[in-house]
């Protein structure tokens, strides 16, 4: 099964949450900036939220792929603010006409002193968790 693990990452939180995925999936993990060659079987996308929203440019991305190259999109994120940021990646991809896992995977995020620290150490623990199921 090939694998991808795509983040958007502007405080670094989802670039910790895609480094702990490319651990369990065996896959390095890269930012959005970095294009997806060839077709996977799962495509692993990870972002946060800055006011409220999902940053355009994991937008873009969705643009740039073929979903007939992709078989099925897993979203995770943080958030400190919103409950999660997966409802707008998940409307995003779908727009697309990806084929969006209903798994997903969300923790708190930091901003600032509001829930400082996440994600922390059983987020990260969570999401391998979480990972373990997609990929085996």
């Amino acid at each position: 099964m090939k694998t991808a693990i795509r983040y958007y990452s502007k405080f670094g939180h989802s670039a910790k949450m895609a480094e702990v995925v490319g651990e369990v999936a065996g896959v390095k993990p890269a930012s959005v900036d970095t294009p997806l060659t060839g077709e996977v079987d799962i495509l692993f996308i990870g972002a946060g939220v800055f006011l409220g929203t999902v940053n355009g440019r994991i937008k873009e991305f969705a643009r740039s792929l073929d979903p007939k190259k992709v078989k099925k999109v897993v979203l995770f994120g943080s958030s400190a603010l919103i409950k999660s940021p997966v409802p707008q990646m998940r409307t995003i991809f779908e727009e697309f006409g990806f084929n969006v896992a209903a798994e997903s995977f969300t923790c708190r995020g930091a901003m600032g002193p509001v829930h400082s620290g996440h994600p922390d150490a059983n987020d990260l623990q969570d999401l391998r968790e979480f990972t373990k199921t997609i990929c085996l």
